[in-house]
């Protein structure tokens, strides 16, 4: 690294970028000292950078093992855009392609070889391996997707448990093991199955602080509910998980009618027919994609701005790996969950097609954890990281709950209630039965276990099955009370119950939902013509990724593009400072971009506007307090006239207090309808709005916004 002063001139120099995100440089420094590594890293922290900066700091050739050959491919053509030298060795390649891979290997123009597991153990691979090694020298092996290695994993491939092989052949060359969830017990299985020595453990957080996340309540018009939703992210690229193929195909359909460009994606497609539209998908030739769980891994898009689950998933797990396919890239995303209780029975029945009794059990208590999520009142960042073991505190402002949260009330004496049942009950029965006895149920299982005669039977009238059933989720929640995970969900006293029952310690629980952050759209920014730039930026970065044959990401990535549109460099010096552009990235594509943000500043920058004689006499006439009927009269012109006076006197910057002339109600509504339709006319944000307010209401908060982002 000695030609590099420091690891973040490393990073700027061949990826562009000024700092590294939370947990990499650890592990790349780790990677430096030729540590063996496990790094468990989500999806969108960046754990690629972690093995290609070493890679190309380090003498000799990195073996990358990956199991999908559409994802190496795309590493390998992101890198190679980017002037650095990366390759692929795959059954893709003819023998002339391969043979002159090998010579560019050989000749010290490649740092990065990507293969999958199999080829690794191919013979004339094995002598290939050897010159290497003896050549130029092997820098380090990366094994990725690492919980394919244990057959603990929820991926299991067989092939990669022949990897420790390699390590007994090359003991003294590090191996770096990635992945983005792994058990304490697949943890265990990936260091003995890779013969890790002594490794360097890396685990960042869970927490994806760039989603948001939000439960949508399902209604009986839930298509018309989806089709609103994703017209107000109109252009963005989003994915719609959907539980069925039939219904897959049925909402794609639908969406196409109604002039939403929108493919289908699941595993009863044609090989073909589904890669290419996996193809139009990562080329932003379509924005939308309606699969099954089919679709996702391998999916190198990092510009995926929104996630919907229309159905609801069968475990939190799996919610939060697909919700997490969103906002790779580091940019705001949303991640939502359309709910009905209907819902539960569809995924019920999944559950029961299960032949295995402990299978079912389990599946049914990981249902309900979703269930809980779903229906859960506290931050769902707080419900999330809890079932992987990370404690939040919550108030994350990044979810529906915390955006809006309902109101909290002491409910220690009713959790004192609660616990104490538990208790009675000797910790051995599930919550639906301490509800029972708490509201003093006459179920045969009570009387014969004679549950009727407990003290705590019966105190619980006063409130409902659902209210009880509310405390005892935030109890789990809040970690307050335990539940075992064999299947059974048998409710346990930890050290914090045993407080609340001492009235050592207060309980606090939200009592009432109100509307969703999905109802009450925020204006954000307001920066609408860093918007109008930010989407020509996008149409011209579309137009170049179709001339090189790449995916539109590998030009430059949205936070590069929104930089560019709030930054606006006018110079090459300015336009190298923005995050993500490289030398050789300014080379093959900053010209175009350059003289495209010129143009926007020349013509389309809207002068600020000039305040005349007329609109003077008119503010003058509004600082005495006089109403627009008064003003108009006063003046002997129309209302609608000295309405434009007062957007003009707005939007140059004038103290005009809006709540006098348009209702703060008001001004939220027309405000959300600017945020969703973006800078279009009068008549179609009136339109939109359905006519409910006049153009000089529209007109004035328009106005408004305009100065506000100014």
């Amino acid at each position: 690294m000695s030609q590099f002063p420091s690891l973040e001139a490393a990073l700027k120099h061949f990826f562009g970028y000024d700092n590294f995100r939370h947990g990499q440089k650890n592990v790349i420094e780790a990677a430096l000292q030729n540590r063996d590594i496990l790094a468990l890293m989500p999806t969108g922290a960046g754990k690629s950078l972690c093995f290609q900066l070493p890679a190309l700091l380090k003498p000799g050739l990195t073996v990358v093992i990956s199991p999908l050959i559409a994802l190496m491919q795309d590493q390998v053509d992101a890198l190679t855009d980017n002037g650095i030298g990366a390759t692929f060795l795959n059954s893709t390649l003819n023998l002339d392609q391969a043979r002159s891979r090998i010579q560019s290997i050989f000749n010290g123009k490649i740092k990065l070889l990507y293969i999958a597991p199999e080829r690794l153990f191919n013979e004339g691979f094995q002598h290939f391996l050897l010159d290497v090694y003896q050549s130029i020298g092997l820098a380090g092996f990366v094994v990725d997707e690492a919980h394919c290695v244990s057959e603990w994993g929820h991926d299991f491939r067989p092939e990669y448990r022949q990897l420790t092989h390699i390590r007994r052949r090359y003991p003294q060359t590090p191996c770096h093991a990635f992945t983005a969830t792994a058990t304490q017990r697949v943890r265990q299985d990936i260091i003995d199955q890779l013969a890790l020595q002594n490794p360097s453990f890396h685990c960042t957080s869970f927490n994806r602080p760039n989603l948001y996340y939000e439960v949508v309540s399902k209604g009986s018009k839930s298509y018309t509910q989806l089709l609103t939703y994703v017209r107000k992210r109109r252009g963005q690229a989003g994915i719609i998980y959907c539980s069925s193929r039939k219904k897959v195909d049925e909402l794609a359909d639908r969406l196409q009618q109604d002039g939403i460009k929108a493919l289908p994606y699941h595993a009863g497609l044609a090989d073909g027919l589904r890669a290419d539209h996996q193809e139009q998908f990562i080329r932003d030739d379509v924005p939308l994609m309606v699969a099954t769980i089919a679709f996702g891994m391998g999916i190198n898009k990092p510009d995926v701005r929104f996630v919907v689950h229309y159905d609801l998933p069968t475990n939190l797990e799996r919610y939060y790996q697909e919700s997490g396919r969103a906002g790779r890239d580091g940019e705001p995303a949303h991640c939502t969950l359309f709910y009905s209780a209907g819902d539960i029975k569809k995924a019920e029945y999944f559950i029961e097609l299960k032949e295995d009794e402990q299978d079912k059990r389990i599946a049914y208590q990981q249902l309900q954890k979703m269930i809980d999520y779903a229906e859960g009142s506290e931050c769902r960042r707080t419900i999330q990281l809890s079932y992987f073991g990370e404690q939040f505190l919550g108030n994350c402002a990044g979810c529906d709950n915390c955006q809006n949260p309902r109101p909290l009330e002491d409910w220690t004496i009713e959790a004192q209630k609660f616990l104490s049942c538990v208790a009675r009950c000797r910790e051995r029965y599930g919550m639906a039965y301490i509800i029972d006895v708490l509201k003093g149920s006459k179920r045969d299982k009570i009387l014969q276990n004679k549950h009727h005669e407990l003290s705590t039977y019966g105190i619980g009238r006063d409130r409902t099955k659902d209210e009880w059933k509310n405390l005892g989720r935030s109890l789990l929640h809040q970690g307050l009370m335990l539940e075992s995970s064999d299947g059974y969900r048998i409710l346990k006293l930890n050290d914090l119950s045993w407080e609340i029952l001492k009235k050592q310690r207060q309980v606090n629980i939200p009592i009432e939902r109100r509307q969703t952050a999905a109802e009450i759209l925020g204006m954000g920014d307001n920066h609408l013509d860093a918007e109008i730039l930010f989407g020509e930026l996008r149409q011209l970065r579309k137009q170049l990724a179709d001339a090189n044959w790449i995916a539109p990401y590998m030009v430059f990535s949205d936070a590069t593009l929104r930089q560019m549109a709030t930054r606006r460099p006018r110079t090459q010096a300015d336009f190298s400072l923005i995050s993500g552009v490289t030398s050789a990235k300014y080379q093959r594509y900053g010209e175009p971009f350059l003289a495209a943000i010129q143009e926007f500043c020349a013509t389309q920058a809207p002068p600020k506007p000039q305040v005349n004689g007329t609109q003077l006499i008119t503010f003058q006439l509004y600082q005495q307090g006089l109403s627009v009927i008064e003003i108009a009269k006063q003046r002997n012109l129309t209302a609608g006239t000295i309405n434009e006076h007062l957007a003009t006197l707005l939007q140059s910057g004038e103290a005009i207090d809006l709540d006098r002339l348009v209702k703060p109600e008001a001004q939220a509504e027309i405000e959300q309808a600017i945020a969703t339709l973006g800078p279009v006319s009068l008549s179609q944000l009136r339109e939109h709005l359905q006519e409910k307010y006049s153009y000089d209401a529209i007109k004035l908060v328009r106005a408004k916004l305009i100065q506000q982002s100014a």
